[in-house]
């Protein structure tokens, strides 16, 4: 039988790529190595964070599984950054490791022209440089006209502890020993990474009472905006921060040699991640830092092992046994799983375009850690994303690319595809030029609309979203239209909420801008109520005004850079003057617009003008 789509590998990535094909009317297979891993949530038991709290939302706002997913399956939920402004909140939970992959398997069932069915994939069918299926590793080939790639850690994986290297995937299954040497067959840059996960302690043997704990908050939050919470806030499960201890530090630096990373291994190619790295990474990077915090967190409410977050390594057995003894509350824990550290094969993502397909071969597009990211939610991004294109170069549509300043998710993929990772990639808001426009609360706003044309959102949600814009200016429309006096009583008022008394009057539209002013210190002066989330985008637009329509402005000067477009058949061993690292790293990336090629590392601006200048005369001479 032939399919239209087949998707390889059934982590985060894949869920989200074989749900969109099939929901946009291809006929689509997802092949995985083991069903009952789908969806596995081998490191951190969280959806979301920093950042990436906010593609969670942006992958809901399209109309992928995630969040939803996520919804039905937290044990805690806990906005971040609450305090401060609207730019860096992001929504984390803690996801129950059992629930959530059931609920997501429920999902992908339910999705009509979607098959699942357990193999690995050894290799590709390739002719003349593009896409014609998959071959099993017992050698049945399956035909299809698009290959997505969602491996996760699987290629060539090796799970690494002390001096010792076992070929094996994240719970000892079988890995993908011959995939990625068939991609450098047919001409793909392989890179080796690493990463790596902390240990499993039994709850029962903590003593709690010297951490802190850590409830979620105290406020009721999803993030599908198809959805109303139902959980109870006190059936939320708590979380605990603990620090580790100058034993902590001795007994690490002590048997640094022993560590994998360290000398326990002389043959380690991979990189570790920059930004979530292991212990021992902290206590040799970081030699003035006297402590490093920890979180306790459980994995799920139906086991009881607890994760230590902040803590993966890849000592031997014995030497974390110390470590986490040294740990206060944990003298006496029984560790439950080992952490260990993970080698795997990835592809350089600078052999992809924007859309996610391959540069190498036409059909076959990669998403997930193959290309080089970490991180659960940008896997799901980059699955979803990589399956709406991949219908479209079916139904010979142009790609959807999302900008920088549209999303995280723009940002993500612009920067794997741009810039190349030396380490995997993990998204932090400080990558996004833009990201009071990228905002927790918008992203529906900023993006549904996209979901709706692609046919990943059905017409009720649709209609919701136009409802909501409609409310949102209507009430902002309202409020510049009722004006407050500087009469007794409301002196009186604004006494109570500690702000500056009126001299004049004003609109409420105008009073709304006071920093200490909120939709609920006006609430007096309103003759209707006014639904919560609309309350919360009239607050941000006004209170924010003049920091977004310049944020806007400064977007449109982007946008305006990314309407030039680069010819995919210029030679730039022709541009005179060009720095050699500039033609260098132009010929490797074959930027698509000017914007992105001013993005490129080591490309700087005087080449960007010689550039501009060679497109507007001599190329445009050469092709008449």
């Amino acid at each position: 039988m032939k399919y239209e789509v087949i998707v390889v590998g059934g982590g985060h990535a894949g869920c989200e790529a074989a749900a969109a094909c099939a929901k946009m009317g291809h006929l689509t297979l997802l092949v995985t190595g083991n069903i009952k891993n789908i969806a596995d949530m081998p490191c951190n038991p969280s959806i979301g964070g920093s950042a990436k709290g906010i593609v969670v939302r942006e992958i809901d706002a399209l109309g992928g599984l995630m969040g939803k997913v996520a919804d039905r399956s937290q044990i805690q939920m806990k906005m971040l950054n609450h305090a401060k402004g609207p730019a860096v909140q992001a929504l984390r939970a803690q996801a129950d490791k059992i629930t959530y992959p059931k609920e997501m398997l429920k999902e992908l069932e339910s999705i009509l022209k979607l098959t699942i069915m357990e193999g690995m994939v050894e290799h590709l069918k390739v002719e003349n440089h593009k896409i014609q299926g998959i071959i099993l590793e017992d050698g049945t080939e399956i035909a299809s006209d698009v290959v997505i790639l969602t491996t996760g850690t699987y290629l060539k994986a090796d799970i690494l502890v002390g001096d010792t290297r076992h070929r094996e995937g994240p719970h000892g299954e079988k890995p993908s020993n011959h995939l990625s040497d068939h991609l450098k067959e047919l001409g793909f840059q392989i890179i080796r990474l690493k990463t790596g996960t902390p240990q499993r302690i039994d709850r029962n043997t903590i003593d709690f009472s010297k951490s802190k704990i850590e409830y979620g908050s105290k406020e009721r939050y999803t993030f599908s905006f198809d959805s109303k919470p139902t959980y109870k806030l006190e059936d939320q499960i708590p979380c605990y921060l603990i620090y580790t201890t100058p034993e902590t530090h001795r007994i690490i630096q002590e048997n640094l040699t022993k560590s994998s990373m360290y000398g326990g291994l002389d043959d380690i190619e991979g990189i570790g991640p920059r930004y979530c790295p292991s212990i021992e990474d902290k206590i040799v990077r970081f030699k003035d830092k006297e402590r490093h915090q920890l979180f306790l967190e459980p994995e799920s409410r139906y086991y009881d092992d607890i994760y230590i977050q902040g803590f993966s390594t890849s000592m031997p057995h014995d030497v974390q046994e110390q470590m986490v003894h040294s740990l206060p509350g944990l003298e006496n824990a029984k560790i439950v799983k080992y952490a260990y550290a993970i080698e795997y094969d990835a592809i350089y993502p600078t052999q992809l375009k924007q859309s996610l397909e391959t540069k190498i071969v036409e059909n076959l597009f990669t998403a997930g850690q193959i290309n080089g990211t970490s991180g659960y939610e940008e896997a799901a991004c980059q699955g979803l994303m990589a399956g709406i294109n991949a219908c479209l170069k079916l139904e010979k549509k142009e790609p959807f690319i999302l900008k920088r300043n549209e999303a995280y998710i723009g940002v993500l993929i612009d920067d794997l595809v741009t810039k190349g990772v030396r380490d995997p990639y993990r998204l932090l808001t400080s990558r996004a030029e833009y990201r009071l426009l990228l905002r927790h609360d918008n992203a529906d706003l900023r993006l549904r609309e996209y979901g709706y044309r692609y046919g990943l959102i059905n017409d009720s949600q649709y209609h919701t979203l136009i409802h909501k814009k409609e409310e949102i200016e209507r009430v902002k429309n309202e409020l510049k239209n009722i004006y407050i006096t500087p009469k007794k009583e409301v002196a009186q008022y604004l006494e109570t909420l500690h702000t500056a008394p009126l001299r004049d009057r004003i609109s409420l539209y105008d009073f709304l801008k006071r920093p200490e002013i909120t939709m609920e210190s006006i609430k007096p002066f309103l003759k209707e109520e006014i639904e919560s989330e609309i309350k919360e985008q009239v607050e941000i637009e006004i209170r924010y005004e003049g920091y977004i329509k310049k944020a806007l402005q400064e977007a449109e000067k982007l946008t305006n850079l990314e309407r030039k477009q680069i010819p995919q058949d210029i030679d730039y061993m022709k541009i005179k003057n060009l720095a050699s690292e500039a033609r260098q790293k132009l010929e490797e990336v074959r930027p698509t617009t000017v914007a992105q090629a001013a993005r490129i590392s080591g490309v700087n601006p005087a080449d960007i003008s010689i550039l501009m200048v060679y497109l507007k005369k001599e190329y445009a001479n050469e092709s008449k």
